[in-house]
């Protein structure tokens, strides 16, 4: 029985909290709940709500409940007070909530990208920001800067930092700032018009139209696919060849492809290796791949390297880029994805999937320990059975890893040898002897001490059971390709993948649940698993998982891990977003069932070659998750069925929730381009496509 004073303490009252703890719990609240709601609880969370702490800073991105009566009414409360001011990708703002930013006097960082922005509202708002150092806009068709008046212009000349997102050929407000340390550029041009008409390249170049950049300290560019992409940038670094700033300490361009040298590219690449010394480095693939270049480039203190798809070897890697193995405690991030030789001495007389020569990768991880991104995924990273110790074996030594991007091969123990547990088949999915009664296929993990002991054997198993503290985590087919298009058709057909990727299955997928702390999940290419149950360990164990994405599980032809889905999702209360790319996947009532269990989710993506859905099943999912505003599904359905079913979900739904995003539509029709284009390039980029997102981009790129 509990004594009256410990009932007393049971009863205590959240205001009676101290200041400081009230102030960090309020800091987990949204903006406008904070501000609108509750303020007005009681007298002593009113001054609290006000405190500078909590209002100089305000994040409405990802916002999604945030309606335009409720950001005009919190600007217009605490706009004074506010010097951070995030509305990137709020694209379901109006233009006239927009324009409520002008009350924000005081700002000093300012996010607008994804907003509904035009020349004039940006002069406008701009006009009245004295104290701003930093910006980030998109540069839409119609955009001209010769409508931005002398205040605005007056404004953008002591902007610091901007990030700029190009959907039309243009330099954007880049002119204007001419004390810029920091430029953030990302490409998003189509080739063609919405009339089908081809895009010109070319921008009008005069003596008022040249980038100012000779206190740059940090240039970015970012290309989606497209021709006319690459032309933009290459105006942009035309400027650059002419005199390199002598601050420069961080250059990266980001191409899918191949981006062509020119001229203006090598003059400028010979200036960097002779006049600056950086420490984040990415160029596109045909810069690198058989030149020295990387034998002049200076380095100090480096903390990003990204040698995405180029063809460097084992030996140039310890020689030009980690300086014949000497201490690089600065790096933070490496991005090795795609690097076939990376991990082999000599890139000339070797196979794609030969064996590596762990000596490179030990040598790697001994002069870089406290990397804490790494991504060696797109490529066959085999392991040894006789020489040298495995990846999985090497990468332990990591202490500070905190994302991990790997091919599905690179994890399998060389031998083969080790025993697949017993709830891999089929026969063995059913309980012996007395018990209760489990679905056919579906076993949640080890159910004895000896099914245990197997799974401890693997190496991959002894690795993440190392006391990792891996945040993200990556497991990708060397061969897979998504179905889902960028700027082009959808793939039809897929690479198989390869041999000794199917080794890896459900034992090593319960492996994946002694990451505690996990919070990023992507799987893709296994053709190991057979029932998904090494799912259900990771539903159980990994509570603070808020993205997962899967691909391509199991045989392609059928959908065998459908019910250990459904346990697993039944068990994710903080997911946030769903991403699920399977050929023959039928979207019915009992995964929906399931996934409404899933009470955080936000957003969902479904891509199924030959998979259908059932209507009423999301009809019926979407009246029961008030939070999901991103509903994308992408299968083989007819384009009436696909067209009635979003028109129902936006006529249903879209009134009070304003930020739904409903896009249904057959994946193979010959318009699912002009379909994508509308997508929001947030979601577009975070869920929609598929991509390895591990060492991405530099950490802190941004705010």
């Amino acid at each position: 029985m509990l004594s009256e004073e410990s009932s007393e303490d049971s009863n205590i009252s959240p205001t009676e909290l101290s200041d400081e703890i009230l102030l960090h719990i309020l800091s987990y609240i949204p903006s406008t709940d904070l501000i609108l709601n509750v303020r007005r609880a009681c007298r002593k969370l009113e001054t609290l709500c006000l405190d500078k702490s909590l209002i100089q800073h305000v994040l409405l991105r990802k916002e999604y409940q945030a309606s335009d009566d409720h950001v005009k009414q919190l600007l217009k409360q605490i706009g004074g007070a506010i010097q951070v001011l995030d509305m990137s990708s709020c694209y379901w703002l109006s233009g006239q909530t927009i324009d409520h930013v002008t009350r924000c006097r005081n700002l000093v960082k300012l996010s607008l990208s994804g907003c509904n922005l035009t020349s004039i509202r940006l002069s406008k708002i701009l006009s009245n920001l004295q104290h701003l150092r930093s910006l980030a806009i998109d540069v839409y068709p119609g955009f001209d800067a010769s409508k931005l008046s002398s205040e605005c212009k007056a404004t953008l000349s002591s902007v610091l930092e901007l990030k700029q997102t190009l959907f039309t050929p243009s330099y954007g407000v880049v002119p204007c700032c001419t004390s810029l340390e920091k430029l953030l550029l990302y490409f998003e041009i189509f080739d063609r018009t919405r009339e089908g008409d081809l895009m010109s390249g070319q921008l009008m170049v005069g003596e008022s139209n040249v980038p100012h950049y000779q206190n740059l300290r940090l240039f970015y560019a970012r290309l989606a696919p497209g021709y006319v992409n690459q032309e933009v940038v290459r105006l942009y670094l035309a400027v650059l060849s002419d005199r390199t700033p002598e601050n420069l300490h961080a250059f990266l361009i980001s191409v899918p492809t191949s981006l062509a040298e020119t001229g203006a590219t090598k003059n400028l690449l010979d200036c960097m290796a002779r006049n600056v010394s950086l420490d984040a480095l990415q160029l596109p693939k045909s810069w690198i791949n058989g030149s020295s270049l990387l034998q002049y480039m200076k380095f100090s203190k480096p903390f990003y390297f990204s040698f995405s798809r180029c063809t460097l070897s084992g030996s140039q890697l310890i020689q030009r880029v980690i300086n014949g193995g000497k201490d690089l405690k600065s790096l933070v991030s490496l991005n090795l994805s795609g690097c076939i030789y990376c991990l082999s001495s000599d890139s000339l007389f070797r196979k794609a999937d030969d064996d590596i020569d762990s000596s490179i990768l030990e040598t790697l991880v001994t002069s870089c320990p406290k990397l804490k991104h790494l991504n060696l995924s797109g490529a066959h990273h085999h392991s040894s059975e006789s020489t040298g110790k495995h990846l999985c074996q090497l990468l332990s030594s990591l202490r500070h890893l905190r994302s991990l991007s790997l091919s599905v091969c690179a994890v399998a123990d060389p031998s083969g040898s080790v025993d697949r547990l017993p709830s891999q088949t089929m026969a063995n999915a059913v309980p012996c002897g007395f018990g209760k009664k489990v679905r056919i296929g579906v076993q949640p993990y080890p159910r004895n001490t000896s099914e245990q002991d197997n799974m401890k054997f693997s190496v991959f198993w002894c690795f993440l059971g190392n006391g990792l503290f891996l945040e993200s985590l990556e497991l990708l087919g060397s061969n897979f390709s998504s179905a889902m298009p960028r700027n082009e058709p959808a793939i039809r057909n897929s690479l198989p993948p390869c041999s000794r990727s199917q080794q890896v299955g459900d034992a090593e997928l319960a492996a994946i649940g002694q990451l505690a702390f996990i919070r990023s999940l992507t799987l893709a290419q296994l053709p190991g698993v057979m029932t998904g149950s090494g799912l259900i360990s990771i539903g159980l164990k990994c509570q603070q998982l808020q993205m997962l994405s899967l691909a391509n599980l199991g045989m392609m032809g059928k959908v065998v891990y459908m019910s250990a889905l459904c346990e697993m999702l039944k068990h994710c209360k903080q997911l946030k977003d769903f991403r699920l790319e399977q050929p023959y996947f039928t979207a019915n009532g009992q995964f929906f069932q399931a996934l409404s269990q899933c009470c955080s989710l936000q957003r969902l993506c479904i891509i199924s070659r030959s998979g259908t859905f059932q209507p009423d099943a999301v009809m019926t999912f979407m009246a029961g998750c008030h939070k999901v505003v991103v509903c994308h599904m992408f299968t083989n359905d007819t384009l009436t069925a696909c067209k009635s079913l979003q028109q129902s979900l936006i006529r249903s739904f879209q009134a009070h929730r304003p930020a739904l995003n409903v896009v249904i539509f057959p994946l193979l029709h010959e318009g699912l381009t002009d379909v994508i284009r509308d997508v929001p390039i947030m979601h577009l980029d975070e869920i929609t496509l598929f991509k390895s997102r591990v060492a991405e981009e530099p950490p802190n790129l941004w705010w």
